[in-house]
């Protein structure tokens, strides 16, 4: 047996007003999601360990079959991996978003969806200008960046810049949690402050403004973390080899240490303009030859913190049409049988344009599984699947069938 695990992020919504009170799920046209309901077995995940917040690090290491509490050291470290920054005895890493300011408030987190070679030059200018023996900054993908801080101390309050849309940034800013972490909070923000200092006159974004679109006119630095201690997955399960895919480097970065090998995609955006197509041939192409497959699609995650209902529902259909069938009809003719699964890693309501710790919806698919009765794929038919309310690990464990099966 093979395995596919095809995670489209943050797909899961709540009932929307506008669409019959109905989630972008359920009025989606997806008719490979709803065959592979109807032919294999569903259920719900709860992917949020109680006392860690909703984000897509502690949901996608739930998902690949870790028990987060043990292993996980905070975004930054994660996406570190991907980027090949090493995280050193005594250096903290952070995700580091460049974002738009707007007066007294965080207008977005993504400043824009700005572009990685203008963001490449924007992080090179603050690391000139900013950067030091204590702080480095380093370019990843579009506005997701890395900061490496050493000596610094991770216990302090950091919000994420996806959860204040349109609210005032100062009430957010990161704060100590005990005396011993009140140096690095206070050094912190006073390069959030210093780094709008210096980028509202750059011309990028002098240029961006001119053009109407958004400036990237402030660093926001969160999600600290020390190097991880993490098993490769062969060690977990019965897996002797596997890929990751995605266009994000958080996710990359937890295949780095999950021993996975990361293949990139050209034309993967994160973004709903995604190249789906060649996604799914490159999943395919390493379902050939290896055990396992992680394929991370980021763009209705995207969609959900825009609150863009119709661009969700497109992001969920695109997913359908133009990745999962092509997979499903191409596996259906192979001998050896492939357990393809479905699922996001969190939601990501419009209505809220953050993450939620509510449980997601999931089907597994393979030749020879019994079906249940679930007809459909979404959020409630799901909770009628055969596999009932899964938890963390469980949901990897019972993909590979070596426990919980039911």
């Amino acid at each position: 047996m093979k395995y596919i695990i095809v995670l489209g992020d943050g797909m899961a919504d709540e009932p929307i007003a506008q669409l019959g009170n109905k989630t972008p799920l359920q009025v989606a046209h997806t008719p490979t999601m709803d065959l592979l309901a109807k032919k294999g077995r569903s259920g719900m995940l709860d992917t949020v360990p109680e006392g860690f917040a909703p984000g897509s690090e502690i949901a996608n290491l739930s998902v690949m079959g870790y028990d987060v509490p043990k292993v996980y050291e905070g975004r930054g470290v994660l996406e570190a991996a991907s980027m090949g920054v090493d995280i050193l005895p005594g250096e903290m890493a952070m995700r580091c978003n460049l974002v738009c300011i707007e007066g007294d408030l965080l207008k977005n987190h993504s400043a824009g969806h700005i572009s990685s070679e203008e963001a490449a030059e924007l992080i090179a200018f603050l690391n000139e200008k900013l950067g030091d023996e204590t702080f480095t900054f380093f370019p990843g993908v579009s506005y997701r960046h890395l900061l490496k801080m050493k000596g610094g101390n991770k216990h302090i309050d950091c919000t994420p810049p996806h959860d204040i849309p349109e609210k005032p940034f100062r009430p957010a800013l990161i704060k100590p949690t005990d005396e011993a972490s009140k140096l690095t909070a206070e050094a912190l923000n006073r390069l959030i402050l210093a780094s709008q200092e210096i980028l509202a006159d750059h011309p990028i974004n002098k240029k961006r403004i001119a053009e109407g679109k958004d400036p990237a006119n402030s660093i926001w630095p969160w999600s600290p973390g020390y190097r991880p201690q993490m098993q490769p997955l062969s060690e977990m399960f019965p897996i002797q080899s596997g890929s990751v895919i995605s266009a994000v480097d958080l996710i990359r970065g937890i295949g780095v240490y999950a021993g996975l090998e990361v293949i990139l995609v050209e034309g993967a955006t994160g973004l709903y303009n995604t190249n789906y197509e060649g996604k799914a041939q490159a999943a395919l192409d390493e379902l050939k030859k290896k055990d396992f497959v992680y394929l991370h699609i980021e763009a209705s995650d995207e969609a959900g913190h825009e609150g863009d209902v119709p661009l969700k529902i497109k992001t969920i259909e695109f997913l359908d049409h133009r990745v999962l069938k092509t997979i499903y009809e191409e596996t259906e003719k192979w001998d050896e049988p492939v357990a393809i699964a479905v699922l996001p890693d969190h939601p990501t309501p419009c209505a809220l344009r953050t993450h939620t710790r509510a449980a997601i919806p999931f089907v597994i698919y393979h030749k020879g599984i019994e079906p249940d009765s679930v007809e459909q794929y979404d959020e409630f038919s799901a909770q009628n699947g055969g596999f009932s309310l899964l938890h963390g690990d469980e949901f990897m464990k019972t993909l590979i069938g070596i426990e919980n099966k039911k």
